[in-house]
């Protein structure tokens, strides 16, 4: 999910002006694909140090995958008809994001763990 987040990120060399909306969406989404880079951290160290990592394992893989298919909506929004187009790369990231959703252990599992940790 993190790779994916950021292509995201790479996208924003693109020459879209999209005004101060635009802004605001790209510091919350930065926001979002920070707290999922954060649990994923917190996780990797509860694992070294011997602790059980799946309270925080959960939570990134949630965050990652909510933010990817938020990031992935906006920017297909962003590009308009042309994000549905094969010739853009948000074509790709939005069917990638889709699928994290769906590989990494649906939002609602991953909510079970969370609540049952």
């Amino acid at each position: 999910d993190l790779g994916l987040l950021q292509g995201f990120e790479n996208l924003e060399a693109l020459p879209v002006d999209n005004g101060w909306a635009g802004l605001v969406e790209a510091v919350v989404s930065t926001q979002s694909t920070g707290l999922a880079r954060l649990m994923v951290w917190k996780s990797c160290q509860e694992y070294d140090e011997g602790r059980r990592n799946t309270y925080y394992a959960s939570i990134g893989k949630l965050y990652g995958a909510l933010a990817a298919n938020e990031n992935a909506s906006d920017c297909v929004q962003v590009f308009g008809g042309n994000g549905y187009n094969k010739d853009y790369p948000a074509e790709k990231l939005m069917r990638d994001a889709k699928i994290f959703q769906i590989y990494e252990g649906t939002d609602q599992i991953q909510r079970l763990i969370i609540g049952r940790e």
